[in-house]
Order: structure tokens, then C-alpha cells, then sequence
């Protein structure tokens, strides 16, 4: 994951460009995360194998947790679950259970 906030405006087109400019390529059965300024907004580009799908999430209360500016993550399944649903996917442990420290 490359972190660089984005504007929530943009649609299919303009996000699937930037995952070009900065992965080369959209590869198939991969999902790309994007977000706001604020955390607080998030969408979500899929591709399936066949298209692209796109979705978006909005929090009311609090933020989503976002790796730092400039930083790249890659995320296993459990971690990706945990950050769609605005959960602390930092802290999410081999079982399953975030942990709070």
C-alpha cells in the first residue's frame, strides 16, 4: 500500500490511473485502498478478474486507522477486514483478536 491521501471526488477512472502511475498495473484479485485527508472516508477499488468494482465507506465517529504519509504496508486478510470496518487492524494478532496494549 502506497499512503497518499486522496480526494474523495474522484471516481473509477481517475483511481484506477493512479493505481497504474504507482503499481504499474491493476492486478487481478487485489483490492487498492484509498482514502481522505481526514480518515475519516475510505473507497476501495476491486479487481475481479473481469472488471473493476468500486466502494466506499464513510465513519460518523472517529477515523479509520491509516498507515503514515509516504509509507507503503501490505496487509494480510484479517488486517484488510479489520481496516474497512474501522477497526485497529495494527493490532490485530496470528488469532484473530486485536489486542489492546
Amino acid at each position: 500500500m502506497s499512503v497518499v491521501p486522496i480526494d474523495m471526488r474522484a471516481g473509477t477512472d481517475t483511481l484506477l490511473a493512479r493505481i497504474v502511475l504507482v503499481f504499474g498495473e491493476a492486478r487481478p484479485h487485489h483490492a487498492y485502498l484509498f482514502a481522505n485527508q481526514r480518515g475519516t472516508r475510505i473507497k476501495v477499488v476491486v479487481h475481479d478478474g473481469i472488471g473493476i468494482w468500486l466502494a466506499c465507506r464513510r465513519l460518523d465517529r472517529g477515523r479509520f486507522a491509516w498507515p503514515k504519509e509516504g509509507s507503503t504496508v501490505s496487509l494480510s486478510r484479517g488486517q484488510f477486514d479489520a481496516l474497512i470496518l474501522g477497526l485497529p487492524w495494527q493490532r490485530l494478532g496470528e488469532d484473530g483478536v486485536i489486542r489492546l496494549l
